[in-house]
């Protein structure tokens, strides 16, 4: 039985919070190994993460938890008590830029990134085979405009059935409806590039070279209605300049999308992220 766990709480800030939860932990026989807090002075808003271990011989993580609520009731606190060795059950979505998902298979087989994956969703067939290889199932689904409601039930109903906590859109190149987005609000991670000025469409790295970019990067956030502009989680940045072709810019930027995206999806699978509003709070 697992003994270690970790506690995200936030709530208004006030007086006496991390004396109330550290006394309560002290109490229970708990020892804090690592611990972060944050005051937004802005929201007024405080937040907390501790890494814990039971140091007694009876004490369960689900004893701590039930006397915890009590402790803190005075603060209307919003507060969560994870299993640390309970890993996150995460479904990954792809369509045919492999970069990301290998970077995410290599990662989870070297484990690095605590999570089990549930299945690989694609709408196309291309990277079955480097699925298939890790033993991990994938799933086939098809998109197009006559489709698009009733594939994401399908989805929606993969996510019920192998109870999924996590998405990650590994470049998976659909845009997802309002009603998803709703529905996976503070569970899925997109990742996209990120330049100055912004170039949509095709080809944004030929772009990018078009016009004399100096500085190209990659931006991994949650997913919301509002395409590309949910809750930042992490960045990559790397410098270019005039010398760089476009299939090199291609390159690098397939080098600082892995990095965001990997960081983004084990600060989420570490509960390292508090999203609250349009912003994070991230505790590295």
């Amino acid at each position: 039985m697992s003994k270690d766990f970790i506690l995200k709480a936030s709530c208004d800030a006030s007086s006496g919070i991390v004396a109330t939860v550290s006394s309560y932990l002290a109490e229970h026989d708990c020892y804090i190994s690592e611990m972060h807090q944050f005051d937004d002075e802005e929201s007024c808003r405080f937040f907390m993460r501790a890494e814990c271990r039971i140091e007694g011989h009876v004490q369960s993580i689900e004893s701590i938890r039930n006397g915890f609520d009590e402790q803190v009731a005075r603060f209307n606190m919003d507060w969560e008590i994870l299993d640390k060795e309970q890993p996150v059950k995460a479904l990954l979505m792809v369509s045919k830029f492999d970069h990301c998902l290998d970077d995410l298979l290599y990662r989870h087989r070297k484990g690095e990134l605590p999570m089990t994956i549930t299945a690989v969703v694609s709408n196309h067939k291309d990277l079955r085979p480097m699925v298939e290889r890790e033993g991990i199932r994938f799933v086939h689904l098809p998109v197009n405009k006559e489709n698009k409601t009733e594939q994401e039930a399908a989805l929606l109903d993969i996510i019920t059935e192998t109870k999924t906590d996590l998405v990650v859109l590994a470049r998976y190149m659909q845009i997802l409806s309002d009603a998803l987005c709703k529905k996976l609000h503070g569970r899925a991670i997109n990742i996209h590039h990120s330049f100055l000025p912004g170039f949509k469409g095709a080809k944004p790295y030929h772009q990018a070279h078009q016009r004399g970019v100096k500085l190209i990067g990659a931006t991994a956030h949650y997913v919301t209605s509002d395409l590309d502009e949910g809750p930042i989680i992490a960045q990559s940045v790397q410098p270019v300049d005039h010398t760089y072709s476009p299939e090199r810019l291609v390159a690098v930027g397939r080098d600082t999308e892995t990095v965001a995206l990997a960081t983004a999806v084990r600060m989420h699978l570490e509960h390292r992220v508090f999203m609250y509003g349009n912003k994070t709070v991230v505790f590295k």
